[in-house]
């Protein structure tokens, strides 16, 4: 299949099942409920080394928070809800209650409940106080600036981990420009988040490695400097850069949406733009019961 100059393999992205929940964040301002967000959400690239995968979902408005003051929304996956759970508390504990002006609520109701304020009043040091609103309890714990608010539980509801797309071009300029727009366009949608640094990430990995220690080693089929090196490349001279972009979503169908979208930019910008062909991790169906094919996302599209 060849969209705009851009050759899609025929070929699926293998994504697996994992746990979520979404904490919207609150502050005084936009600017510090954006501050304890990125806080909140760093480190959390990969659960292979970090524990769970998070970043923003999107920035709201006054008329879309509890306590209408401007938040953000962020997302946490992790492969476990008890790992979930132990993420949470760390991260809200550290990078929210210590930021200036922010209050923390659960962005899901539905799924079991875990702790968001519920041990975190512990730091009130028994000045804290709660308060039941509307079958809701809450928990107001004093500090400097005067209290930190957070909804005592948060619920964690079943997720999907790992769709992605690898985007390969004829250079380090056109692949960050492609995967650039191609994140923007995912950004747009709701329920899903792209966990590595701008969304993007050059260190592709597949399972396994020649070091037992290791559960995850170079994705070395497409890596440029090892053409003609490695047996399993699947390059050519002419591809010098691929950059991947991995999805986690809410449901299957919000990854299928977020990958629907960065297969349309990539292929607005096409040929012309550097863009040759776009492929997919999987791991010949083992890893994961969720398969995206490439081709059947854009003709569901069509």
């Amino acid at each position: 299949m060849i969209r705009n100059g851009v050759a899609i393999d025929d070929t699926f992205a293998e994504a697996f099942p994992m746990k979520a929940t979404r904490i919207v964040i609150t502050a005084h301002n936009p600017t510090w409920a954006r501050h304890a967000a990125v806080a909140a959400t760093g480190f959390a690239t990969s659960v292979i080394a970090c524990g769970c995968e998070a970043g923003i979902e999107r920035e709201l408005g006054v008329d879309e928070t509890p306590d209408g003051r401007p938040g953000v929304a962020i997302l946490i996956f992790s492969m476990s809800g008890k790992e979930l759970a132990k993420q949470i508390e760390r991260r809200v504990g550290q990078c929210v209650l210590t930021c200036p002006t922010t209050a923390v609520f659960a962005g899901i109701s539905e799924g079991e409940a875990v702790a968001l304020g519920k041990n975190l009043r512990f730091f009130g040091d028994g000045w804290q106080i709660s308060k039941v609103i509307a079958g809701v309890r809450y928990w107001r714990v004093p500090v400097m600036d005067g209290e930190f608010l957070a909804q005592e539980t948060t619920a964690v509801t079943k997720a999907v981990g790992g769709g992605n797309l690898l985007l390969l071009a004829r250079d380090t300029d056109s692949a960050l420009a492609v995967a650039e727009a191609a994140v923007r366009a995912m950004q747009k949608l709701p329920n899903v988040i792209m966990p590595f640094p701008g969304g993007v990430v050059r260190s592709g990995s597949k399972v396994g490695s020649k070091y037992p220690a290791l559960m995850a080693s170079t994705n070395d089929a497409f890596c440029p400097g090892l053409l003609g090196l490695s047996p399993k490349s699947e390059l050519t001279p002419a591809t010098r850069c691929v950059m991947e972009i991995v999805i986690d979503g809410l449901t299957a169908a919000d990854v299928a949406a977020a990958m629907r979208a960065g297969l349309d930019a990539g292929i607005a910008i096409g040929a012309e733009g550097g863009l040759q062909r776009i492929s997919a991790g999987n791991y010949g169906g083992k890893l994961g019961p969720f398969h995206f094919h490439l081709r059947q996302l854009l003709e569901a599209a069509a």
